[in-house]
């Protein structure tokens, strides 16, 4: 288990507030917290017959789909810099 220290703060989230904790400073936790809110609220305003629990499912879906293509985008910008350091 990871011994850095955590770090508690409080964050508004689509009207509820959270306390989350951390290891990440303070600013980094409440910009993620309004990423999440912001996008909470765009699918929102996309199908306002969503309940909140779903409108958290699709925020979660659509985040970690954002997710995996940047990772494979940078998994593959990795490996064409390798390819043209072997050149």
């Amino acid at each position: 288990m990871s011994q850095a220290k955590k770090t508690r703060t409080t964050v508004d989230i689509y009207g509820r507030t959270y306390t989350i904790l951390g290891e990440e400073n303070v600013h980094h936790m409440r910009v993620v917290a309004s990423m999440v809110d912001d996008k909470m609220r765009d699918i929102y305003q996309a199908n306002k017959s969503l309940d909140t629990t779903r409108l958290a499912v699709l925020t979660a879906v659509n985040t970690v789909n954002d997710y995996l293509k940047l990772k494979q985008e940078h998994e593959d910008l990795l490996k064409k810099i390798e390819e043209k350091e072997d050149l």
